[in-house]
C-alpha cells in the first residue's frame, strides 16, 4: 500500500504542480474519513488522527484510508483493491482524482457511494472546494451517459441510516396497481417502524407487501427480495433480487415501473429511481424500460379525476 501510493505522489510531483496549504492549526483527529456499510445502503465515518503538515500531505493520507480496511469490522472500504488512483491534482480549490478503468465496473449503487464517501472525505482538506473525477484522464459519466461534473459538501443526500432504534409511526404514500393493470391506485397509510431502516426501505418494504384497500392490487411480484436502496444526490438505487422478473402478465410494464418511482419520489430527497437486479442494470424492467436510465415521477398513469 504504502509503495502504491508512493508512486502516486511521485507521479504527481513530474507531472503537476501543487502548492501545499497549511492546515491552520487543526488538532489532531478532527478529520472523517467515510466507509460504505456492509448493506451498501449508506456511508459512515470513521475518527482519523492525521500526521499531515499540509494539504498535499493530507490528501495523500486520506485517499490511502480511503483505500484501506476501516477500523470496525461493520464496514467496508470505500475504494475497492482493483480500482486505483492513478494521480490527482489540486487547481484553485479543484481536486480533480484521476482513476483506473476498472472503476467502470463499479455498480451503481457502488459508484454513487463511494463517490460519495470519497467527496465527503477529501473536502475536509483546507484549500479543496471542489472535487472532478476522471477515469483514465476522461470526465466521470454516469451509468446513464450525465456528466458528474464538480462536487461539494451538499451534492450528496445519503441516508440517515440508524442512529437511533425506536419505533415512531408516519404517514407515506405509495402507488399500487388497478385490478385491470392498466392505472395507479394512490394509498396513503400510517405505519409504525423502526427508525434503524431507512425511509426508502420502509416505502418498498409496504409496497412488496401490497395493497390494503379494495380496487388495488400488488405490482412487485411476491418473493421478490429487496437487496439494497440508497439514495444519493437526489437518485434512489433500488436494487431487486431476480424474483423481480417474475412478473405477470396483468400488470403493465409502465405501471410496475411507476408504482415504485412514483412511491419513492413522494420522500424529500427522492427525485429520480434507478432499479437493478441484482446489481445488473443491464436489460428491462419488463420489455422496453431500460434498466439503465433514471426515472422521474409520472401522474399521468392515475385515473382521471
Amino acid at each position: 500500500m504504502k509503495k502504491r501510493w508512493l508512486s502516486i505522489v511521485l507521479a504527481f510531483s513530474i507531472l503537476f504542480s501543487m502548492t501545499g496549504c497549511a492546515l491552520g492549526g487543526k488538532e489532531k483527529g478532527e478529520y472523517q474519513v467515510y466507509y460504505l456499510n456492509m448493506d451498501m445502503t449508506r456511508i459512515v465515518a470513521e475518527e482519523y488522527d492525521s500526521q499531515a503538515k499540509d494539504s498535499e500531505e493530507l490528501i495523500v493520507e486520506l485517499l490511502d484510508k480511503l483505500a484501506s480496511a476501516p477500523k470496525s469490522s461493520k464496514l467496508r472500504q470505500t475504494v475497492p483493491s482493483n480500482v486505483e488512483v492513478e494521480w490527482y491534482q489540486l487547481i484553485n480549490s479543484r481536486l480533480y482524482i484521476n482513476f483506473t478503468e476498472k472503476y467502470k465496473d463499479l455498480t451503481p449503487t457502488e459508484e454513487v457511494l463511494i463517490r460519495a464517501a470519497i467527496a465527503r472525505t477529501v473536502l475536509q482538506v483546507p484549500g479543496v472546494a471542489l472535487v472532478e473525477f476522471q477515469v483514465k484522464g476522461e470526465p466521470l459519466m454516469t451509468h446513464d451517459g450525465t456528466l458528474v461534473g464538480s462536487m461539494t459538501s451538499d451534492s450528496f443526500v445519503e441516508n440517515p441510516g440508524e442512529q437511533i432504534n425506536s419505533s415512531v409511526e408516519t404517514s407515506i404514500t405509495l402507488y399500487f396497481s388497478n385490478v385491470d393493470g392498466t392505472k395507479l391506485v394512490k394509498e396513503t397509510r400510517s405505519v409504525h417502524y423502526s427508525t434503524n431502516i431507512s425511509m426508502e426501505k420502509l416505502v418498498l418494504e409496504q409496497l412488496i407487501e401490497g395493497p390494503k384497500k379494495s380496487g388495488a392490487i400488488a405490482t412487485v411480484p411476491s418473493g421478490t427480495k429487496l437487496i439494497s436502496v440508497s439514495t444519493v444526490d437526489g437518485v434512489c438505487y433500488v436494487n431487486f433480487s431476480d424474483t423481480f422478473k417474475n412478473q405477470g402478465v396483468v400488470i403493465t410494464e409502465e405501471i410496475l415501473l411507476y408504482s415504485i418511482v412514483n412511491s419513492l419520489t413522494e420522500l424529500p430527497g427522492v427525485a429520480k429511481v434507478q432499479l437493478s437486479i441484482n446489481g445488473d442494470t443491464k436489460g428491462s424492467v419488463k420489455y422496453s424500460y431500460d434498466l439503465s436510465k433514471m426515472y422521474e415521477r409520472n401522474f399521468d398513469l392515475l385515473p382521471k379525476k
